[in-house]
């Protein structure tokens, strides 16, 4: 199940995602690179439906409308982003400061090679691009969602602090590799080096 599915219960989130498909899945890649080359105004079903070799009705039944292929690709990024989190967590069981460098790292680093990346986190912190009118309704969910992914992996660390101190402390975390992806100071392995000494004195 989708990663930001499971947040569709929360009261910021979305509605979960069509489960993605290898049709989709080709659609997505191909809206996302002409979206990183040549901007959003530039995709339409019909190049789509070029580019993977299938009619535009195909498309159409697939996808549905632009708007919704805008909401397919976003999702999609945004999933991805979240799987890197989870999984620096889950190979460091025992390390909360190692994991979460290492997932600083890693979203970091996927970000600096990836355009569409940072189009989207930058447009649900409200820069101006032109993805922002149809992003809107994702302004919450990606905050939401990499807080909830967090929460859950720190309930298997020891950490000596009361449940809003804990829930200030991974809004902070969350934050700062937020906006580190969005302008980045550094190389990813500098600023995550940066980000877990900060988190190893707030979390103790």
């Amino acid at each position: 199940m989708s990663i930001l599915a499971r947040v569709s219960a929360q009261p910021a989130a979305v509605p979960p995602p069509v489960p993605v498909g290898a049709l989709r899945d080709r659609l997505c890649d191909a809206a996302a690179a002409v979206i990183t080359s040549e901007g959003w105004a530039r995709v339409t079903m019909a190049r789509l439906a070029d580019e993977v070799g299938v009619s535009r009705q195909t498309v159409y039944n697939e996808i549905g409308t632009k708007n919704d292929l805008a909401e397919a690709v976003v999702l999609r990024e945004l999933d991805r982003f979240l799987a890197g989190v989870i999984r620096s967590f889950d190979e460091n069981p025992t390390d909360l400061v190692q994991a979460i460098r290492d997932s600083a790292r890693r979203v970091l680093k996927y970000a600096q090679k990836n355009p569409l990346l940072h189009a989207v986190v930058s447009a649900t912190h409200g820069a101006d691009t032109e993805l922002l009118p149809l992003l809107t309704t994702h302004a919450e969910s990606l905050l939401v969602a990499a807080k909830m992914v967090v929460g859950e992996r720190l309930a298997g660390y020891q950490i000596d602090l009361p449940a809003d101190r804990l829930d200030a402390s991974i809004d902070m975390v969350v934050r700062l590799v937020l906006s580190h992806v969005m302008q980045p100071s550094a190389d990813p392995a500098t600023t995550a080096d940066d980000i877990a000494w900060v988190a190893e004195r707030v979390l103790g």
